[in-house]
Order: C-alpha cells, then structure tokens, then sequence
C-alpha cells in the first residue's frame, strides 16, 4: 500500500512538472527525499539509535505534509465549479491518478488500523499516522485538513479523539514539554495507546523517559493515578523509565515520598487534577522497576531511606489495614498473582531490592536468623527491624548519619505510624550520629517514648540513650533523664533494670557529669538496696558497681549525711559476699571494704581483707546493738533463697544473731518463726545447723513452738532488749 502511494506521488509530481516546465527543482527535492524515505518504510527496526528515529520521523512528516496538501488541493478542486472550465483537460490515467490520490489518506489510516490489530505497530507510527494538527500546512490549507482527519478508520479500542488529541511522541522527541501543564494529559495518552496494544511485543515508547527525565514528580504522580495497580501498559512504562539510570535517580524521590506517607499521599498535578495515591501503588511501581538492572546504581543511591520506608510499611500494613487499602490490594494481588497480604508482599520487595545490589550475604544471614519470618509478626518486628539494620551496617555504613537525621526529622512529629519500625532502626545508628553540636531533639525524641505505655517503645528508647550515654558530650544531658530513669529500676523486666543501671554508670564515668547527678544520688542509693536481690546475676553485679560509685560521689560531699544509707547496705552486701556467681561475691567483697573504710569500722575491714565472714558478723551485731532488729529483719528473707551458700549463710546468722540476742526471748521470735517456715533442705549442713537452732532456742524459749506469738512487738522489744543489755 505504501509502495503504491508512493508511486502515485511521483506520478503527481511528473505532472505538476510537465504543466510547469522543464527546471522543478521543489518536486524533483520532494521525488528525491521520498526515494530515500521508501526503504525506511519496509524495514521499521526496533534497536535503532535516537538520531535515526528523528530522523526518520521528520521525513515520515514530510511526507504526510505533502500527502495532506494533495488531498485537500483534491477537495478544493472538487468543490469549486466555476475553476472547472479553466482546468486544462485530462487524460484518463490523470483523472485516475487524482481519485487515488483522494483515498490515499484512508488508505493509509487503514494500513495504521491493520498494524494495530497485528501488534506491528508501534506508539510513534499510531500517533503519526493519526497526527492532524500537531504538524499542520499552512493556514489557509489547516482548516480543511480536518476532513482529511475524519476519514481515517476508527480503531478498535480508543475513541479516535483521545489519541488525535495527545501529543505526538515524535514532537516530544524532538522537544522538551516547556508546560508543565502538557505533562499528565502526555502520560495519560501515552498509557492509552499502550493499553489497546495487544501484542507483548509491543517496543516500548522512549518519549515515556523523556517525560519522566524532564518533570519527574508530575510524570510519577500521574502515572500512579490512572494506573495505581500497574496494569501491563504501566508495567511497561514503569520498566521503561527504570531502564535509564538517569532517569530513575530523579523519579525515585518522588516515589520515595509517596512509599512513605501511609496509608494515602494527596497530590495535585500539574493540570490541576487533586488525587490521593496509596502508597501500596508506589511499591509495586519500585518492584517492578527493581526488575530492570539499568537502575542499579540509582537504587544504591537511596538504598538506606527506600530500606526504611519499606520496613515501615510492613509495620503498618501488619498491624493496621484500612478497609479501601484491602479493597485496592485485592485488585493488585489479582492482577500481578502476588501474595494475598500486602506485608507478604513488601517483604518480597525488600528481597528483590537487596538482590538487584547484590547484598547476597546480608540476605542469607536474615534468611539465616529468621528475620524475614520475624517481620511479618506485629510481636517480633522491630527486633527484625533491628537485625536487618545490623546485618545492613558494613554496607551501608556512609548512609547511617544522614540516616539517622531522617529518622530524627521523622520521629520528631507525634504520631504512631512510624514510631516502633523507625525507632527500632534508629537505636542501630546512633553511633554514627553527629551530636557534637549540641543538637537535643534525640534526647528529647527518647524521652517521650521512656514514658510510652508501650514496653516495646520504652526499650528501645532505653537502648538508644545506652547508646548515646557513652559518649562523654551527651552524658552531661542524660542526667536531666535521672527521674525517669529512676522509674525503670523498678521494672520488673530484668533487660531493662540492666540497661538502666548501664546508663548510669555510663554518666558516672566522667566526673564531669557528678555535679547535676548529686540531686538524684540519694534516692537512686534507696532504689538500689533492692536490686541488691534481683534474680538476675548479671542486674545484681551492675547494681553492686553502681551503689559503690555513687557512694564515691556521695562522699566527696561528706560523709555524715550519708552514713545511713551506707549502714543499711551492710547486710544485703554480706549475703551478696556469699554468691555463687564469683564476679557478684567479689564485687559485693569490695564494696563491703569501701564501705567499712567510709564508716572508719577497721575491726570489720579487717576480718574482710582476711575473708572471715561469720566473724565479721558476730563482730558486726556486737557492736552495732541499736541495730541488731534492724539487721535480722534484712537477713531473714534469705532463708528462702534459691542459692544454697546463701540458706546456709542466712542460718548460721540466725545462730549468731539469736545468740547475742537471747537476754530477751519475744527477740527470739521471729528467729524461730523464718527458721521452722524453712521447707526440708536437700543440703545436710543446712538442715543439721536449722534443726539444733530451732531446739536449742525453742527450749531457751522454755515453751512449745505452737505457742502464740508475743504480744510485744518484736521490734520494740528489741530495741528495749539492747538498751538494756
């Protein structure tokens, strides 16, 4: 057919010449240039260069331009009865030539409709062949054109003026879109031809990266709004846009701020269309562009914050799931056969990302450690937050301050949505902040979440000023935390009283940090005797190193104000002597020896340096008669002590404790009472000292053991008992 067109030009042309004479040089330039078009004609490749593109295409215009004057020369002719009788007259072949000349047009719009339907076509030879007035004649001929335009066959699957309308994709590679107002109305016409494309050979259309090259976020934006679900045409196009680096490093911030602002992000385009666009629909855009490995150096580039936004949007999407976000994923998960939770799903995102950068090894060590699982369970998500951003470190060690100042700027705005997976990644990172200039919007970050009903929140927030408590520029701060610190060591979660007691002694390191901690010294010294006897070892040891450090601080100060709360430790740190964890025995050990130098008792420091330890208690309720209740009421508890030295250790005290409190029988009492309440004790020595105590005190006694107890208090009895002694 188009042979046949072009064989019908010539045959004008040699008219035009024969009527004009001999010296046409326009028809012969014309005869010249669509003898040089012809063979472009019959071999269309796919693989040509850009330049052979504008190339071919300002000469397929030409032709058109020279297809479309003859045509309505042909009209004008036609339709004006008074130039008939100045026409010369005609041959036959020329009265032929003329009629063909007429369907030419419709014969080459049904010649774009069988490409179409074949798939052969491509979107810059639909959009020429159906071009009116993108490339029009001069003025006087335009008008007439669109007669021209309302004889080419209508498709199958657009209205004829929804592609007329659309700019041409060879003016958009010839040009830049100077209005960005042209843009949408470009992607969208763009989007349609690649719908009604039924084959899966189709070449993609280059103009689509042109578009996103030059205006980016409008391109992004519309692309996501009329098709959120990445039907096949946008899968195209998405996968065209990635298959430039250049062209990806600009729309992925773009993309970036649409992942994150879940569960919808508002936009207006640049024609004034006002949208909201799911954030669901910027993932599925990355996970195909991820597919292309042309984009792998603009994936790196923002591989740390695509890596955040992904990890919350697992959070999100796994504890909560607005009604219209399921509805719009039933619609992806049919169309692309992917998994049936959208959490499922950017997990499989964040796998295909990190195997697009060749991060195997990290992949494999969360396979390993069963992060994947760990993310996609409301319970387990933030240590698996915590995992892959630690598993990601070597990699990603430049990105972590920048980073961690997104995850600050992030955090700073109240609101749940970020608040776990963000916090979680940022304890990660903390290290490679830069806090030297005095910055305390993370101090003030963690300590809205140490005071979160969350246990979780307060964690982590609890890890991050760990963290930040080693460096000496930051300890200064954390003690205006010490109140809330103090709070925490009342928790019953062993990790956490350990992580506070961490901090502490982190502050205390520097002496600078003493001045603004002496406020809080005493009480956190009161706080601390319990903890003494905390289940955990590892709590026990950090608590004993702490009470001695800030007694040092106490100190400096005086000793008579704090003589008291040295006392009171005597007790608890002797049984602490007896552990069977050696490093807690030796810590206790020590501080007992600081102690005893601060209270100026060398008797007792010296039967410490020579570790005579019931000696050191025979002396120690000796001398101490004001006391003595005092301190029996500390030891009875650890009668019932998991640890066997300790059981033994608190017998024997009761043995000696009852001998130099027996002037008094009611004193007695409550010796007898935590020495029978003990259950039968698997070790001998224990149970043999329990036994002759009980009948060696129950006869000095003089009365059965069933008896009722006293009606004096024992302990003002024994306070009575020891004035009196």
């Amino acid at each position: 057919m188009a042979g046949g067109c072009f064989g019908l030009c010539r045959l004008l042309r040699r008219n035009r010449k024969n009527r004009r004479g001999p010296g046409a040089g326009p028809a012969q330039e014309a005869e010249e240039e669509v003898q040089h078009f012809q063979p472009l004609q019959q071999d269309p490749g796919r693989d040509r260069p850009e330049e052979q593109d504008r190339a071919r295409g300002r000469l397929r215009r030409a032709v058109q331009r020279l297809l479309k004057f003859v045509g309505v020369r042909r009209r004008t002719a036609t339709t004006a009865p008074p130039e008939l009788p100045a026409q010369p007259d005609t041959s036959a072949a020329e009265l032929e030539a003329e009629s063909d000349v007429s369907t030419a047009p419709r014969d080459c719009a049904a010649t774009s409709d069988t490409a179409l339907m074949d798939g052969t076509a491509t979107f810059d030879t639909a959009l020429t062949n159906t071009e009116t007035s993108s490339d029009t004649a001069p003025t006087d001929v335009g008008a007439k054109a669109d007669a021209t335009t309302e004889s080419i066959a209508d498709t199958d699957c657009l209205p004829m003026d929804s592609v007329t309308d659309a700019p041409s994709l060879d003016i958009l590679e010839e040009k830049t879109v100077s209005n960005v107002n042209e843009v949408p109305a470009s992607v969208r016409s763009i989007h349609q031809w690649l719908t009604c494309q039924e084959s899966p050979e189709v070449r993609p259309p280059i103009a689509i990266r042109r578009l996103a090259h030059a205006h980016p976020g409008h391109v992004v934006t519309t692309l996501l709004h009329c098709a959120p679900a990445c039907d096949r045409a946008a899968a195209i196009l998405w996968r065209t846009i990635a298959s430039s680096a250049t062209t990806a490093h600009k729309v992925l911030p773009t993309l970036l701020g649409v992942m994150e602002d879940w569960p919808l992000h508002s936009v207006s385009t640049s024609d004034g269309d006002h949208m909201d666009v799911f954030a669901l629909a910027a993932t599925l855009a990355l996970w195909l562009m991820v597919q292309e490995p042309q984009c792998q150096d603009a994936l790196f580039d923002y591989a740390p914050r695509l890596l955040l936004a992904l990890l919350c949007q697992v959070s999100m999407s796994t504890e909560q799931m607005p009604q219209e976000v399921s509805t719009f994923w039933r619609g992806c998960q049919e169309l692309h056969g992917l998994p049936t939770h959208p959490n499922s799903f950017v997990v499989q995102t964040i796998r295909a990302l990190l195997c697009r950068l060749q991060w195997d090894q990290e992949l494999v060590s969360v396979e390993r450690k069963r992060g994947w699982d760990a993310l996609l369970s409301a319970d387990t998500h933030h240590y698996a937050v915590g995992l892959l951003a630690r598993e990601m470190r070597h990699v990603l060690l430049p990105s972590y301050g920048p980073l961690a100042r997104h995850l600050l700027g992030l955090l700073s705005t109240e609101g749940p949505r970020w608040e776990l997976p963000a916090l979680a990644f940022l304890v990660e990172v903390l290290n490679y902040l830069d806090v030297s200039a005095g910055d305390d919007s993370v101090l003030q970050i963690l300590a809205r979440h140490l005071q979160s009903q969350c246990p979780e929140r307060r964690r982590l927030a609890l890890r991050g000023l760990l963290v930040l408590s080693g460096d000496p520029s930051m300890a200064k701060s954390i003690c205006s935390l010490s109140e809330l610190l103090l709070e925490l060591l009342r928790d019953g979660d062993g990790e956490m009283v350990a992580m506070t007691l961490s901090t502490f002694l982190n502050v205390l390191q520097d002496g600078d940090n003493t001045d603004g901690f002496s406020s809080t010294a005493p009480r956190l010294v009161e706080a601390l005797r319990p903890v003494f006897d905390n289940d955990n070892s590892h709590v026990q040891l950090l608590s004993i190193r702490l009470f001695r450090e800030v007694m040092e601080v106490l100190a400096e100060e005086g000793t008579e104000p704090w003589e008291m709360q040295v006392r009171q430790s005597l007790v608890p740190l002797f049984f602490r002597w007896h552990d069977e964890n050696q490093r807690v025995a030796e810590a206790a050990r020590e501080a007992l020896l600081w102690a005893t130098s601060f209270l100026k008792r060398k008797d007792l420091e010296q039967l410490l340096k020579t570790e005579q330890p019931f000696r050191f208690c025979d002396c120690l309720m000796e001398k101490d008669r004001s006391r003595r209740g005092e301190h029996l009421q500390q030891a009875l508890p650890y009668l019932q002590s998991p640890q066997e030295p300790l059981r033994e250790a608190a017998v024997r005290f009761m043995g000696v404790a009852g001998w130099h409190m027996r002037e008094w029988q009611q004193d007695l009492w409550p010796i007898l009472k935590g020495l029978t309440a003990m259950s039968d004790d698997d070790c001998p020595s224990v149970s043999s000292v329990r036994t002759a105590l009980v009948d060696a005190y129950s006869r000095a006694m003089r009365r059965p053991m069933s008896l009722q107890q006293p009606r004096n208090n024992p302990g003002t009895t024994s306070q009575r008992g020891c004035t009196c002694s």
